[in-house]
This record gives structure tokens, sequence and C-alpha cells, in this order.
């Protein structure tokens, strides 16, 4: 017998509510699709998290009352602070908003106690960006899965998952490290209680029910999207690589403990809690944000670019003509992505691209050659052997980057599920109703229901593709 979950899944430009069935198979249909555009104030860059829970409830009463629960995941390290009353004060900050730049950390040897890389996006340097009043004002932080699941229960609680990459939990005590709390001079009561993935919020409140039409319970799963679409990697095995890909890439292998080395702290490699006390040990890449940036800056000078047809363009544009380092920091920021590409290519006495479809084949390669560096890294410094990557997410629709990819690895790529975060969040979700027991349980499920594809490397191309990475100071 089948029973029915919806999965909220908030991505960093659209949200969308699936119900996925489970049974023998599991199988995914979207019912509600909304945009995610943020917001520029006099205050910064902000989530429109006003609009987003709209269209959550929205798209819930959209599935005619027939999931057993809801769960929400979303990107990770932003969050919203509420008050003693729990009011919401103000709008979420976006992580893209520059208020972090030039924060140093508050205190040395943080990385041995949080596990956490460096990035100005992290929630440690948001929170130290924060006017005093405001903090001063706060009695909770929440982030936004935690928010989301808040308005809809009156529960309050931390996803571990999310939590985890705030660089302010302890990745060997999976706690809240309060010595850095208190290095940050932060407010010990901003922090709430901790959650497991399958722990019951509640019940949703009385007028959640009547403006969705559904009597259910919420259930925190893998909230951070990173940690439900690796539940949903379909390997048989341990000893494989997964590329997340999608705005960002987070590539890295799954661990039983966290690699808390200076070497791994010197290769910004960070540490965030999976599913089972798994941990995910990965390094962000840029991912296809360089790529969507570049057809946003067409797209508003009125050349609009089809996804599809560039992609196919790119396969017949000549290799390695451009490489950049798609992680430097000149890449983070929204704006003029190709004059961004250009700059960087003349820096390094490279020709730009001429065409959108070189600039596409640019910065494919470029992800490609940060993939590889990323999951050699990954292996040494983690001594887990890898035998395939699995790259699932967005990124999986590309044969480009997948063949790319497999090419600059030197290993198979099996490409899929797309929908591995849904998958993830819907599955965790049914374990909690007495699904599949384990995590080998719901990859096992996962390949058996979902369309996968191989793409196996060119061995000839091991040679070009080495020069390729030292071009960029990758090898």
């Amino acid at each position: 017998m089948s029973s029915a979950y919806a999965a909220v899944d908030l991505g960093a430009a659209s949200g969308r509510v699936m119900v996925g069935t489970v049974g023998s198979t599991v199988e995914l249909t979207e019912v509600a699709r909304f945009a995610n555009e943020p917001v520029r104030l006099p205050s910064g860059l902000h989530w429109d998290i006003l609009h987003l829970y709209a269209s959550i409830l929205t798209g819930l009463r959209a599935t005619a009352g027939a999931p057993r629960s809801v769960a929400v995941d979303s990107w990770a390290v932003d969050y919203g602070l509420l008050d003693a009353g729990g009011a919401l004060l103000g709008l979420p900050h976006h992580y893209r908003d520059p208020r972090t730049e030039g924060i140093a950390e508050p205190a040395p040897g943080i990385y041995a106690r949080t596990g956490i890389q460096r990035l100005p996006i992290n929630t440690l340097f948001q929170l130290l960006a924060e006017p005093r009043v405001r903090l001063d004002a706060a009695h909770t932080l929440l982030m936004i899965p935690d928010l989301i699941g808040y308005w809809l229960t009156g529960a309050v609680g931390a996803e571990r998952t999310n939590a985890s990459t705030t660089m302010l939990y302890d990745a060997t005590a999976r706690d809240w490290s309060y010595p850095v709390i208190e290095a940050a001079g932060l407010p010990r009561r901003l922090f709430p209680p901790l959650r497991d993935p399958g722990d019951r919020l509640g019940p949703l409140l009385p007028w959640v029910r009547e403006a969705t039409g559904l009597a259910c319970h919420v259930v925190a799963v893998g909230s951070h999207d990173t940690a439900s679409a690796v539940a949903a990697v379909p390997a048989a095995t341990d000893r494989f690589a997964y590329v997340s890909c999608g705005t960002w890439s987070l590539v890295g292998v799954e661990l039983p403990a966290p690699v808390l080395t200076e070497e791994s702290r010197l290769a910004n490699f960070t540490n965030e809690a999976g599913l089972d006390g798994t941990i995910r040990y990965l390094r962000n890449v840029m991912g296809l944000w360089l790529l969507q940036e570049c057809q946003r800056t067409w797209r508003d000078a009125g050349q609009a670019v089809d996804t599809a047809a560039l992609l196919a363009a790119a396969a017949r544009e000549r290799p390695f003509a451009a490489l950049v380092d798609p992680d430097l920091p000149e890449f983070l920021p929204a704006g003029d992505m190709p004059a961004r590409i250009d700059a960087y290519c003349r820096r390094t006495g490279q020709t730009p691209p001429a065409t959108p479809a070189a600039y596409a084949r640019c910065v494919l390669e470029s992800l490609a050659v940060a993939h590889r560096a990323t999951v050699r890294d990954a292996m040494r410094l983690s001594g887990r052997e890898v035998e395939v990557v699995h790259v699932v997410g967005g990124g999986a629709r590309s044969a480009l980057l997948c063949q790319l990819t497999a090419d600059a690895c030197g290993l198979p790529v099996i490409a899929g599920p797309v929908e591995a975060t849904a998958l993830g969040n819907v599955l965790t979700q049914a374990r909690t109703d007495g699904g599949p027991p384990d995590l080998p349980a719901m990859r096992a499920l996962v390949a058996t229901s979902t369309a996968t594809k191989r793409y196996d490397p060119d061995p000839a191309a091991a040679r070009a593709w080495s020069a390729a990475a030292a071009r960029v100071g990758r090898p």
C-alpha cells in the first residue's frame, strides 16, 4: 500500500511543493511552483519570506488533502530572528548581501570545533554583521526551514543538518558550540533546542489547517537541501563521491566522522551533518550560478538564450579555449557575469569568449575542473576511496557537464535523479511513518524508482584535463 507525503523544497531561485507517493517504488508529482526573487531594500538584499510562506500555503492546498505529513527543506546559512513574543524582526537577509565583507573570525580554532569552511556567507559572519540593537531585541534564531516550520506548527527548534552549516555547531559533540557563540559575543538564548531528521514538530496550527485543507503533522527532514539530496543518492556502496549540482555544486564524500585537521581547514573543506549521524565532507563550488547570471545578463540586454540550444551549441565549441576559477570571490555577487569572465581571462592572458555558447563551454569546463579538484582533495584528506561520482540535482540534466565531469575526474559519473532533494525529503518522512528503515534502504528505493544515466570517462582526455587544471591552479 502506498502513502503520500508533501515536500516543500525551497531553492535560491524558486520553490515548489511536491507530493511523493511511497510504496514498492517512490514517485513524485509537482503540484505547485513559485518564484523566489530577493528584494533589495535600504537595509540590503533580503528574501521575500512572506511571499514564500503564502506560496507554500497555496501549494499545500493544491495537494488536495492527500499527504500524511509535510516537511520543509531549503538552502543553508540564512535565518530569521524572532522577538520574545515570536514576531519576526524584519525580512531575513540574503546570503549574497555584501554586509559580511571583511568580517574576521572572532577567535582562533573555530574550525577545530565546527569543521565548517570559511565562507563570507556563513551564519556566524551574518550575525556578526547584525546591528547590536537587533540582536538585543532578538530572542530566537530560526534557520529558514525552521522558521517555516514554526509558522506551520508553532514549534520552535533547530534541525541538525541546517544548524551544522552555521559555523556555530560543534561537529564532534553534535550540539551548539557555546565557546564559539560566546567568543562571538552572541546571546545563548538565540539558539533553540536541536532536532533530528525524522523528529515530529507537531500538527498544523488550526488556521493553517483552515488555509490548506490539511489535517496532518509536520516532520523534520534533512532540512538543508543538500542533506536531503545526498540521502537520495542511489549509491550501492559507500565508495562514492557526490556532486549536488544546481546554483551551487556541493562536492564531497559521505563519512562516519568529521575531518578536523589543519590540512582540511586549509583546503577549505566543510563537515556538515547528514542523516543518521553521517558527515557530508564537502567543498562548495560556485556551480551553475555563473551560467545563470550570464543568461540573466543577456536576457536583461534583450538577448534571451534558450538553455537547451545554448548547451547543444556549447558542446560544439573548441575545448579549453578559456577557463576560470569559479570559486573566486569576484564571481559570488549578482551582476554582469560575462564582464567578470572577460576580466578574468584578460588578467590571465586568455582570449575572452566571443559568443554565448563559448561562455557556456567556459563555465562548464571550469566547473568540471573544480569538481575534479574537489573530489581528489576529498579522497586525499578523508582517506575514502571513490569508485563513482553521482551527479544529482539540476546539473544532472546536462549531458555535457556530466561527461566533462567524468572526463575531468577520470571516474564514471552516474547522473540522476534530478529531484534528489525532494526524494530525500519524502523518503525521510516515509521512514518516520514506517517506510524504508535506513539510508541504504532509501537509496535502494531511489535506484529502482528513478532513471539514471552513466557517463564513462575518456582515458585519452586525461592529459588534457591535467593541463586544464594546472591553468587555473587546481591540479
